[in-house]
């Protein structure tokens, strides 16, 4: 049974969260501060953590920045936020989250996002070696790199990579990259957008030439800028 920490300070959305999760077999344990969720999160071993942005103590996005850049723990985590902006959810993903879901949310919506989450963190990978241009994956060490400098992306960004590093340089539709880091549980439309953003930062942001081009009204693909 996969056992999830669920940091949530308001008792009712922890109550319902906690209790439909034991009731899919899940194995919960809870804090309702930042202080306290990050203890355990550190301390203890979780298949995956649920996290509110906003927290008393340490917030959300605190939490998860501390967890990954301090501690250097990559459990997989859910924020739930109730900031609908594409500023939030992008903050949230550049602190480390792996996926996010607005408030209000459907509680099937959650557990089936978090099934999805797991599935993707204990999926196994065949190893190869990707490249585009100065860009390179290792799928065996999930090692990203680019002028051969290490880059930090988010597992569904790195989904994302793999999914046009394979197709490079053509064109892959929004559909297409939805279904590959999302299958059918699709969540908001800024979704997309918001992880794109973020992984356009680490791979093409520090760097002269950018690489993820955005063509309007089709889709998205991984090319140097004089390809066509």
């Amino acid at each position: 049974m996969p056992t999830i920490l669920l940091i949530e300070d308001h008792h009712d959305i922890s109550e319902m969260v906690g209790g439909y999760l034991e009731r899919c077999d899940y194995v919960v344990d809870y804090a309702s501060d930042g202080v306290t969720g990050l203890h355990l999160a550190v301390t203890e071993d979780f298949d995956a953590i649920i996290l509110d942005l906003m927290l008393p103590g340490i917030d959300g996005i605190e939490v998860c920045r501390k967890l990954r850049q301090e501690a250097g723990r990559d459990t997989p985590l859910l924020m739930l936020t109730a900031r609908d902006t594409l500023e939030d959810k992008v903050a949230g993903l550049d602190a480390g989250a792996d996926d996010y879901l607005v408030k209000p949310f459907e509680i099937e919506e959650l557990e089936a996002r978090l099934r999805a989450m797991l599935r993707r963190a204990g999926g196994e990978m065949i190893s190869e070696s990707l490249r585009v241009a100065d860009l390179t994956v290792d799928t065996g060490t999930l090692e990203v790199r680019r002028a051969d400098r290490l880059l930090t992306v988010t597992p569904i960004g790195l989904k994302l990579l793999l999914t046009l590093m394979r197709s490079a340089p053509r064109i892959v539709n929004r559909r297409e990259l939805e279904r590959a880091v999302w299958d059918d549980i699709v969540p908001d439309s800024d979704a997309l957008r918001s992880h794109l953003y973020t992984l356009r930062k680490a791979i093409d942001k520090p760097f002269p030439r950018p690489l993820l081009q955005t063509v309007p009204g089709v889709g998205y693909r991984l090319a140097e800028v004089d390809e066509h």
